[in-house]
């Protein structure tokens, strides 16, 4: 009871010190508002991190969010705002000057920008690409031109190139002169004619001789990924080589931008939002929980659960047919819940196991025989364990050999079928392009339990004499 109570006590403390803590805060500055005490609010403020701040700023009322956002530093500011939430971010634009909306857009990457005109409505839009310069609306084009689920979306165009005849004492002369307006510096990339042809590390930069060229040291191995490339790939390649940043190509293998660590980030979070509400049959929902209508959040649910709803008639239907059968052996009915139960969870094992395989690439569909293989000799051993206890417990309390059998039986079959079913129908998903993760739970138990029926009353009847008339 120790071991399990303190630690979530010691979780519960540090979740409230954290919580008390933003709330002082935002006590503290609410009254140096009040009180006019501006000079003491940017000392304040100016060590915060931007998502902290960010968060911060959201607790407040409209009026006191734009008051405290004109006092932070110009880089500050700019950092915060692309951690705000899309309607915290639509007030102040509503409430800046075309020459503070200018300035915030000049600090922000083109990446940042894209991911707040994608959440804004279009007068908005129109306000912020009219009050950026012609270069980077142009970017800014290019990226929303690009399908959302790409790698060209989730890209920013700003990156350090070098040449290969550069020395490495004109390489960071370079670096130091554009590399301020840039989004990563870690990693420079050599192009030739707008080709990708290598990259290196500032770590090459500053530990090479300074007159060495780049051609000398640069790692022409490089890796890279297409426009077009589905994101989701993208993020399983950067786990693969660690990378802090990708190089983005065009068909041509002309360099079109970068990728970086963070964005991937973004994506992944995103993707497993989107998995986790397909694998509990609901479509994904692209704004937050209290912020989404209740008419949507039912419209995204609703579809999912009338075809599993009409589905499980199925099972009602086999129910009934076998109605005979609970009037000779009514204690047949008392197990239906144990075997739907049992079938719909080694089911929803398996499937889960799959889909993470399938996620991460592991798992491939030319691997299907050899997937459905390794499910079968699990589900062997699971069923056999868990008919073998069930069996003898039902023979202990029944003293009926006959029952025990059945149930017996009916595990083994149902868990067999279970594993097969949970393994298979994913990697079916995915070979005609359907989401793998759609083939989870719900639809994965509501297939069980008509099999598991089947095979319930089939052996029933093969076993009891008085049920084969």
């Amino acid at each position: 009871y120790f071991i399990f109570l303190c630690p979530y006590h010691v979780l519960m403390r540090t979740f409230h010190f954290i919580f008390r803590g933003v709330q002082l805060m935002t006590e503290k500055i609410l009254e140096l508002l009040n009180e006019k005490n501006y000079v003491k609010i940017k000392s304040i403020v100016k060590d915060l991190y931007p998502a902290d701040l960010a968060s911060l700023l959201e607790t407040l009322s409209p009026r006191n969010i734009t008051l405290l956002f004109r006092l932070l530093p110009k880089e500050l500011a700019a950092e915060t705002f692309t951690f705000m939430d899309s309607d915290t971010q639509m007030h102040l634009i509503s409430g800046f000057s075309d020459k503070e909306l200018r300035e915030i857009l000049d600090e922000i990457f083109v990446d940042d920008t894209v991911d707040i005109i994608e959440e804004m409505p279009a007068n908005v839009v129109s306000r912020i690409l009219k009050n950026t310069d012609a270069e980077t609306r142009k970017q800014i084009n290019a990226i929303l031109d690009y399908p959302t689920d790409s790698a060209g979306s989730v890209m920013t165009t700003e990156y350090v190139y070098l040449h290969k005849n550069m020395t490495t004492k004109e390489a960071l002369d370079w670096i130091r002169k554009v590399g301020v307006v840039k989004e990563t510096i870690y990693t420079c990339y050599i192009t030739e004619s707008r080709k990708l042809i290598g990259f290196v590390t500032i770590l090459d930069l500053v530990t090479a001789d300074e007159d060495a060229t780049i051609e000398s040291i640069m790692d022409s191995n490089v890796k890279f990924v297409y426009t077009h490339e589905d994101r989701e790939d993208v993020a399983k390649k950067f786990s693969k080589y660690d990378f802090l940043a990708m190089p983005v190509v065009d068909n041509e293998e002309r360099m079109v931008g970068i990728i970086t660590f963070d964005d991937v980030l973004d994506v992944i979070a995103e993707e497993n939002e989107e998995d986790f509400s397909k694998m509990a049959a609901m479509q994904p929902i692209e704004d937050s929980y209290f912020k989404t209508s209740v008419f949507t959040h039912a419209k995204k649910r609703i579809g999912w659960l009338l075809v599993l709803m009409l589905s499980a008639t199925i099972t009602g239907n086999l129910l009934t047919k076998y109605e005979e059968a609970f009037q000779a052996i009514p204690i047949l009915v008392s197990f239906i819940p144990m075997l739907m139960s049992t079938g719909g969870n080694c089911g929803s094992q398996s499937s889960t196991t799959v889909i993470r395989g399938l996620a991460t690439g592991e798992i491939q569909f030319k691997d299907f025989f050899k997937a459905v293989f390794k499910e079968f000799r699990i589900s062997l051993i699971i069923s056999v364990i868990l008919a073998v206890t069930n069996g003898l417990r039902i023979f202990i309390f029944y003293k009926n050999l006959q029952l025990s059998i059945v149930i017996t039986l009916s595990i083994i079959g149902t868990v067999i079928i279970a594993e097969f079913i949970g393994c298979a129908l994913p990697l079916i998903a995915k070979k005609v392009k359907l989401d793998p993760a759609i083939m989870a739970t719900p639809l994965i138990s509501t297939i069980v339990d008509t099999c598991s029926m089947l095979i319930y009353f089939q052996f029933a009847t093969m076993i009891f004499s008085e049920l084969r008339h």
